[in-house]
């Protein structure tokens, strides 16, 4: 009998796309159910997947997400890393299963729970030389302060971990490239950063600009969750999941200040705006313009993804961020209707 999937965030960035990854290496190996908020997004998901299974309701929806966590061999959890109802009610179904056939959670949370440090001191745009990782240093990642973002649910996460429940937990960093999922397939960090810049008419960053961020290619990250849902379907060889089951995806590292400057050079040369100027603006008016802009592009989240890559053979092979920028800039571009005034005026 084929393995049963529960999804969530099927509709969203990183779930859309994981959802892909999956169903195109495994479309007839796995019986899947996705969770869907209302028709529009059945309908979504249904056009370009026929044979998964939809239920309908939200992250709210408590009864539904246990029973179906019950049903379920593997949870792939993609949708808001801070429900707790949803955190709770996914853990309680899956803790229903046997110990000798054990249920499997795949949790999606994010390295904004790196961001303590500097929330603590509200230092922004300062450099780090913390960075935390995911082998040798798992415990303290396992047991940052409960105040960390995403700490809450992570906490519930690895609380489930017993006989009955293996838990696992992605944990990415900033997240670039287009996704390939049924619906929304833009992410967020460099899109935002792009998009001000384009409003604003320059370059915008966050104090002195020194602040590193790790980031992974949406593709990239796509294959771990498939890793992980291979690694359960056969019965999660030992070390995978479980307490230390925590996934960093990182292929590289960036600092904000730098790619400020590029999204501002690249908006310029597409036409855009005036100059590539870049300048720093006061932290309210940035959290004006993007909603905790100062943490997203001013707080430090470093860490190295040493699991993935010793127990999952991961190998991370998508286009750099910075190679990334100039298909941001346009797209935000385009999506903003700086192109059709760009052509506009140019036409004179």
């Amino acid at each position: 009998m084929a393995p049963k999937i529960f999804v969530t965030g099927a509709t969203g960035y990183i779930g859309g796309d994981a959802l892909y990854a999956l169903m195109q290496k495994h479309s007839k190996d796995f019986e899947v159910t996705a969770l869907v908020r209302n028709s529009d997004k059945g309908a979504a998901v249904a056009s370009q997947y026929p044979t998964i299974r939809l239920v309908y309701g939200d992250l709210d929806s408590a009864d539904i997400l246990e029973e179906e966590a019950k049903k379920a061999d593997i949870v792939l959890h993609c949708a808001d890393a801070d429900h707790t109802v949803a955190a709770e009610a996914l853990t309680k179904g899956l803790a229903t299963h046997a110990p000798e056939s054990p249920g499997y959670i795949i949790h999606t949370s994010g390295t904004g729970i790196l961001l303590f440090e500097d929330m603590e001191r509200q230092t922004f745009g300062e450099s780090s030389a913390k960075v935390y990782n995911d082998w040798d240093g798992v415990s303290e990642v396992t047991s940052l302060p409960d105040f960390a973002p995403h700490r809450k649910v992570d906490k519930i996460i690895l609380a489930a971990s017993t006989a009955n429940v293996n838990p696992a937990i992605v944990c990415p960093p900033t997240i670039y490239g287009r996704g390939r999922g049924p619906s929304n397939q833009r992410s967020h960090q460099l899109p935002e950063l792009s998009r001000c810049t384009l409003q604003k008419g320059h370059g915008i960053q966050v104090g002195a600009g020194n602040t590193f961020w790790t980031n992974v290619h949406v593709h990239d990250l796509s294959n771990v969750f498939v890793s992980l849902v291979e690694a359960a379907a056969t019965g999660g060889e030992k070390g995978i999941f479980g307490d230390d089951g925590y996934y960093f995806t990182e292929n590289g590292e960036h600092l904000w200040g730098d790619i400020a400057h590029l999204v501002a050079t690249t908006a310029h040369k597409q036409g855009f705006i005036a100059s590539d100027e870049v300048k720093v603006l006061p932290n309210s008016e940035i959290d004006e313009m993007c909603p905790f802009g100062t943490g997203l592009w001013g707080a430090n989240s470093r860490c190295r993804a040493i699991r993935a890559r010793k127990l999952l053979g991961w190998a991370p092979k998508g286009r750099s961020i910075e190679e990334e920028i100039p298909d941001t800039v346009a797209f935000e571009a385009d999506l903003r209707g700086f192109v059709k005034h760009h052509a506009a005026k140019v036409a004179g």
